[in-house]
């Protein structure tokens, strides 16, 4: 174990942890990186499955224009590292870029000087350096692999990571493709990082007009409409703060393609066919279907769930869902993947043979927030404001936009906390949080079909004894956001005062079991990632709670979340919207 004070000689205060590191602009090779999924180059000792991974500044080619990204092996996305349950990972990384790397192995159980993150469990990897991660395989399932490393993500540091099961699974496929969500911008990340510190809503062109006010007028009459805009304009926000970085400067990908490239993925008329879906982007929320087909979720975050058949489900960065899909018919689907803010999409085919295409669905109307984003019924506004009263959602049976909820899962642990020390890095407080798990989320409340909400996921096997088992300590994590500033953090309260300085460590004791109550206090989701160990989620399941390693937190929300403390060390704990945590918002928790 190592003290605080190595903690911050390792660099969490000098930057390490935010990654403020930029690097030159040289290109190690000058051959353009192939594009794909590819299975990387290994050797099976008997008892260990070894890789090779060479990061590499490389150019990278879409349709027609010229980027400059990052490689692993030449290959974007990284190629595909795929290991097997009880066999040994070796793993050995080759840094030839001009600034320090790192590979953390999302959603993996492993000893935490192996997790890959700068500042917390190594230094980082040096230029020309080397660094090998070893551990015992004790999972299986469907998981990922990225920098953690200044903005190296944005710039194509990610690649699927498959660990195959030793025995097998509750369900059956005849062929399978991983899908890597993904979203690129040929300019500099560090640049599109001061734009969203100097100009909140730079890449936001679905900004509301004034025929959009007349609208309003039209449907909820003059003083609704205009009461209605004053409130938001009060607390300096827009409806259609959707997400930060849009496709103003984004392409989104499939596996590295761009929607013109079309990567395609054949089948047979009538196989059953696994999809493994990976959303490895930066900043984008994609809502997915396959028009014509309907899907049945088997896994999320690489853990078996009950099957649920869905016609769309929304993956927040950072999650996985594992999909059963089985077109009977001799024809072209789309893989559909549409921005959450609906400023852009990536698509793929599925096809029979190369060559056909599906129809492409037409990008659906910008979703605004509603009063749901707000919480409960009062909403405090910092920056000189007065709280002002709105009409919140009721707890109990009714959720958001009338949906019957079976009942508020987060009733039992509601937030016991209301003297906020935040100071000017919360733009707005929230006293009265949420229930929202039956909430599909923005834009996708009122659609006539069937899609994936967190009150569906239930584990496939139960969690009998920790079910049974009583928290040993509760504590509260609040996340807040000033949009004007950029500014993002998570606060706790240690008993004297709040804090969310990385280096003001949460400190958990080995074995015991802790609840966590989250609070969103902003008007933005957040994808909130523990390293190291499983969270699992209250969402009204009981012993059969579905267990992630990332879970999506909505505007305005109160969730629980049970963690069984079983790993010693330092991890991570931050939210997976990359410029969200190079602002600020990542904690790191101590396990002694």
């Amino acid at each position: 174990m190592i003290s605080r004070r190595d903690l911050i000689k390792a660099g969490v205060l000098g930057g390490a942890l935010y990654g403020l590191s930029k690097g030159g602009s040289s290109f190690a090779t000058p051959e353009p990186a192939s594009k794909g999924i590819e299975l990387g180059d290994f050797k099976d000792t008997g008892d260990s499955l070894v890789y090779d991974l060479v990061i590499r500044k490389s150019p990278i080619p879409f349709s027609g224009r010229t980027g400059k990204g990052i490689s692993i092996n030449g290959n974007f996305p990284a190629p595909l590292v795929r290991l097997q349950e009880g066999k040994k990972a070796v793993l050995n990384v080759y840094n030839e870029l001009d600034e320090i790397t790192s590979i953390h192995w999302h959603g993996i159980l492993l000893p935490y000087q192996m997790d890959g993150v700068p500042g917390v469990t190594f230094p980082g990897i040096k230029p020309g350096g080397k660094f090998t991660a070893e551990f015992p395989v004790k999972q299986y399932g469907t998981y990922w692999y990225h920098s953690h490393a200044g903005l190296q993500e944005q710039l194509g540091h990610y690649g699927p990571l498959i660990l195959d099961p030793a025995e097998p699974e509750p369900f059956t496929y005849d062929r399978e493709y991983v899908i890597v969500l993904s979203d690129w911008s040929f300019e500099d990340p560090h640049w599109i990082m001061s734009r969203l510190k100097k100009a909140e809503g730079y890449f936001n062109y679905n900004k509301r007009t004034i025929f959009d006010l007349l609208n309003d007028i039209e449907n909820k009459g003059f003083s609704q409409a205009m009461k209605e805009r004053l409130m938001w304009a009060k607390m300096r926000m827009s409806p259609r703060d959707i997400a930060d970085v849009t496709g103003a400067t984004y392409t989104f990908l499939i596996n590295g393609h761009s929607p013109e490239e079309n990567w395609t993925a054949l089948f047979k008329p009538g196989e059953r066919i696994r999809l493994r879906f990976i959303n490895a982007s930066a900043m984008t929320y994609y809502d997915v279907r396959i028009p014509g087909l309907s899907m049945t979720v088997v896994q999320a975050d690489g853990q078996n769930v009950q099957p649920v058949e869905v016609d769309e489900f929304r993956i927040a960065v950072a999650e996985r869902y594992d999909v059963i899909v089985q077109p009977t018919e001799y024809r072209a689907y789309t893989i559909f993947a549409e921005a959450m803010d609906r400023s852009g999409y990536a698509r793929a085919t599925l096809a029979p043979k190369e060559g056909m295409q599906g129809e492409i669905p037409p990008l659906r109307k910008p979703p605004e927030r509603g009063m749901e984003a707000h919480g409960g019924a009062h909403m405090k506004h910092m920056g000189g404001h007065s709280g002002m009263k709105m009409k919140g959602m009721q707890h109990g049976k009714m959720g958001h936009g009338g949906m019957k909820m079976h009942h508020d899962p987060c009733m039992a642990c509601e937030p016991k906390l209301k003297n906020f020390g935040f100071g000017p890095t919360a733009a707005m407080l929230n006293p009265e949080p949420i229930c929202r798990l039956d909430d599909p989320g923005v834009g996708l409340k009122n659609v006539k079909h069937r899609v994936l909400k967190y009150t569906d996921l239930k584990s496939y096997v139960p969690w009998k004894e920790l079910y049974k088992r009583k928290p040993d300590r509760t504590i509260e994590i609040h996340f807040t956001g000033n949009m004007e500033r950029f500014v993002w953090r998570m606060w706790t309260y240690d008993g004297k005062r709040w804090t969310s300085k990385p280096t003001d460590l949460i400190k958990w004791k080995y074995g015991e079991l802790v609840r966590m109550i989250w609070v969103n206090h902003t008007m933005m989701d957040h994808p909130i990632h523990l390293h190291g160990m499983w969270m699992y989620l209250d969402n009204g399941s009981g012993e059969y709670k579905p267990r992630k390693d990332t879970i999506n937190l909505k505007p305005g929300e109160k969730i629980c979340i049970d963690v069984l403390v079983d790993a010693y060390g330092y991890w991570a704990f931050h939210c997976h919207l990359l410029y969200h945590m190079h602002a600020g918002m990542i904690r790191v928790v101590e396990v002694s």
